[in-house]
């Protein structure tokens, strides 16, 4: 019987073990060293600084992007954005991408002004607090602050910014999600001249027994009184529908029928396109995204909608 050589077979196993101890030794001193020098990542044109208002005795952390492109003879569009530590990354790189096809295109890409807070948290801070509306049923202590906190917008922040670039006073625009949708709303239907866009994501409409539908009240003069009317984008994501799903808690189904964010979002829409308050109207149902997903292609749309 012929003998079977195993040597060849042996040495590659041979080897391969001290490539392996090689390289491990090899890796050891670099890979320590990688571990060194690394420092925060910071995004191309954006800046930030906190600062204290005196409308609302907070702090804030505001985000500012200024487009590379020259001005335009009214000055620079400006998109403020609600929840500015989780939306301003997004939101910069979208103004970015606009001013570099600008020249195609034929659009201008805004300021992004993003205000955060300075907890760092994507959605920390005081967003409670600032961005509900007063008057609601049962409004939880600290809550119901969106009046000062627009004060602050408009008295402090919008007055800060313009020092920083030529602005269209024409043309500027407010993005909020959840909390920040429901703010954006509030803005909306008491300051209908405080921008000329109106972008609101997922807004939580059924916040304070759904206040913000009383707001609806008068709104219609408000805006008559304008030189020009407003436009809204409303949207929220089709996840978002409550739907029985097997063995889901019961109390988590019943918040999520009784919420009705698509519902309400979509009845909004209907009204407000149908009283023709508002220079345009749109609303998006965008497929395959739940409550927080939705904040990303809401933010994309709303840019489109603005600039387009």
């Amino acid at each position: 019987m012929p003998r079977l050589d195993h040597t060849p077979q042996m040495s590659r196993r041979r080897l391969l073990g001290a490539s392996a101890l090689a390289a491990s030794g090899m890796f050891s001193l670099p890979l320590a060293r990688a571990a060194e020098g690394w420092q925060p990542a910071t995004l191309p044109q954006g800046q930030q600084r906190d600062i204290d208002s005196a409308s609302t005795g907070q702090r804030y952390r505001i985000y500012v992007n200024i487009p590379s492109t020259p001005a335009p003879a009214g000055g620079h569009p400006v998109l403020y954005a609600l929840d500015g530590n989780a939306t301003f990354p997004a939101l910069a790189l979208m103004a970015r991408s606009t001013a570099s096809r600008s020249a195609t295109t034929g659009r201008t890409a805004p300021v992004i002004v993003g205000i955060g807070y300075p907890s760092g948290q994507d959605f920390g801070g005081g967003r409670a607090r600032d961005y509900t509306p007063p008057g609601g049923k049962d409004t939880p202590a600290g809550e119901g602050g969106a009046d000062r906190f627009l004060d602050f917008i408009e008295r402090e922040l919008k007055p800060l910014v313009a020092t920083l670039a030529p602005l269209d006073p024409a043309r500027q625009a407010l993005f909020g999600h959840s909390y920040g949708g429901l703010c954006t709303l509030h803005a909306l239907f008491t300051r209908p001249g405080m921008f000329q866009t109106y972008l609101a994501a997922s807004p939580s409409i059924w916040y304070g027994e759904r206040v913000i539908l009383t707001e609806l009240e008068g709104f219609a003069k408000r805006v008559a009184a304008l030189p020009a009317k407003p436009a809204l984008m409303l949207s929220a994501g089709e996840l978002e529908a409550f739907r029985a799903r097997g063995a889901a808690p019961k109390a988590r189904a019943a918040i999520a029928a009784e919420r009705r964010m698509v519902g309400e979002a979509e009845d909004l829409a209907t009204k407000l396109t149908a009283s023709g308050s508002l220079a345009r109207v749109e609303y998006h149902l965008l497929a395959k995204e739940n409550h927080g997903t939705a904040m990303f292609p809401a933010m994309a749309r709303g840019m489109e909608f603005f600039v387009g």
